[in-house]
């Protein structure tokens, strides 16, 4: 039986179906490995001391400290994600920069704390042998990684505006099954590209470009790619206007974008350069905090509200017949649906009663609230009140399916009566809560108001936004003020 096959029966695949859950299981072998090249390199220097670091005080206190900044310079260097095109020389390339600014951290920090243990020789080859072992870890980590995307998971999701010219391109992202880009439509007047691949994806006429905009509304696009031997610049605009709207990434071939449209980043696939946009955060320092943060933070509040969680359960099961946790299908990153977990504060029977209730819905927009909402049951008001609620999340969090601040995660049959402009809340991870949680008397706002909210979050995103946002909803917690 196929490996995949097998695993995907008991389940493993399924817990593996995303970026965030196969880099969590490898950054857990990155730390195991750095742990270990730590231990050993404590050990050729220090034979006569303690048999594990962690009992040598200096030594165990350095590796608190560095260990943090190895796991934000992995990130930075962008060998912390498993690449998809990346070729061995390449990834060997960003190691090394891993390793120099492993090496000046190494040596900032005895340059402060003075440890009379550490000497430079210790930092040069502990440095050097983690660059090597992980390099070697990433490099069993890619091929592993090549098998698991050529059965057809991990997949990014791609609308192609091609000629001629994208032909050897297009037919390497079909042959080359281990990178994961799976190619919904090629838009083209190219009579051989129609012949090549009409019968294998769906091929439509250049002129056709304005149904995009509505096959970006309505299906799961991650990527436009804009691969032409010459361009049309009222078009290209149009199409960066059309993407950045929503947040999908708009990329176009390097060698044929003018000035004009150059404020874009460089990014390749396979051999070919291209210019990207999206209208999302993409500061990769914190960007790689925030993932970090989401992980530490989400596990660390299940550890320690464990207790609580218990007797909130205990509560719910006393007070009223049903299950304890509610969960609902809820639309994430760019139109992918999940089950959002919630402690129930309702009766069982609230989605059928919500449709005898839908005259009284006092939020405009597709948004629906009762400020006395008859189906929540006494102690659920408490729950609401405070947002006790949405601690389940955590365990969301912990998945991958969402992020500890983001705008909230929709229904569907709201995401369908959206504008096209607030669509564009899509473009990043869903949130336990954000700027409209934490304001007294949310459900006063109007629905506009309420998505203007969401984007300016976007748009001004930084850790700092996001650490003081958590902050607040602490506080809206302990003060009972989010109703």
């Amino acid at each position: 039986m196929n490996i995949f096959k097998l695993l995907y029966k008991f389940n493993i695949i399924r817990f593996l179906k995303k970026d965030n859950h196969a880099n969590y299981i490898f950054g857990t072998f990155d730390l195991l490995m750095l742990l270990l090249t730590y231990q050993i390199s404590y050990r050729l220097f220090n034979p006569a001391g303690f048999t594990f670091f962690f009992l040598d005080k200096e030594f165990f206190l350095l590796f608190s400290l560095v260990l943090p900044s190895w796991i934000l310079i992995l990130h930075i260097c962008n060998v912390a994600r498993i690449p998809r095109t990346s070729r061995y020389s390449r990834l060997f390339f960003e190691f090394m920069q891993f390793t120099v600014l492993s090496v000046a951290v190494l040596f900032l920090i005895q340059l402060i704390l003075k440890f009379d243990s550490v000497t430079a020789n210790f930092i040069f080859v502990l440095s050097f042998m983690s660059m090597i072992l992980l390099y070697c870890l990433r490099i069993i980590e890619f091929k592993i990684f090549k098998l698991y995307r050529a059965n057809g998971y991990n997949y990014i999701n791609l609308v192609i505006i091609a000629d001629g010219s994208s032909e050897l391109f297009i037919e390497k992202l079909l042959e080359q099954k281990d990178w994961g880009y799976r190619i919904l439509m090629i838009m083209t007047d190219s009579k051989l590209l129609k012949a090549k691949f009409s019968g294998r994806i769906k091929v439509m006429p250049e002129k056709s470009l304005f149904s995009l905009k509505n096959l970006l509304e309505f299906d799961i696009v991650d990527e436009v790619i804009y691969y032409k031997r010459k361009m049309h610049q009222p078009n290209v605009k149009q199409l960066i206007k059309s993407c950045e709207e929503i947040g999908v990434v708009f990329r176009i071939n390097s060698d044929i974008s003018p000035v004009l449209i150059s404020t874009g980043y460089a990014s390749q696939i396979w051999t070919t350069s291209f210019l990207s946009f999206v209208n999302i955060p993409d500061d990769s320092f914190g960007i790689a905090w925030k993932n970090l943060m989401d992980v530490f933070l989400s596990f660390f509040f299940i550890l320690v509200l464990s207790p609580f969680m218990l007797i909130i359960v205990v509560i719910i099961r006393i007070s009223s017949p049903g299950p304890v946790v509610f969960k609902q299908a809820r639309v994430g990153l760019r139109g992918r649906q999940f089950y959002l977990y919630k402690f129930r504060t309702m009766v069982v029977n609230a989605e059928a009663l919500r449709k005898q209730l839908e005259a009284q819905n006092e939020m405009d927009g597709p948004a629906f609230k009762i400020k006395n909402d008859p189906r929540i049951t006494p102690i659920g008001r408490i729950l609401r009140k405070t947002g006790l609620d949405e601690l389940p999340q955590l365990f969301n969090v912990l998945n991958g399916e969402m992020s500890l601040i983001g705008p909230r995660p929709p229904l569907k049959s709201e995401t369908l009566q959206y504008k096209r402009w607030q669509l564009r809340r899509l473009s990043v991870k869903p949130g336990i809560t954000c700027s409209w949680q934490i304001i007294p008397g949310r459900n006063d706002i109007e629905f506009e108001n309420w998505m203007k909210l969401d984007l300016a979050y976007i748009d001004n995103w930084s850790p700092k936004l996001d650490f003081m946002l958590l902050i607040k909803t602490i506080r809206t917690v302990l003060f009972g003020t989010g109703a």
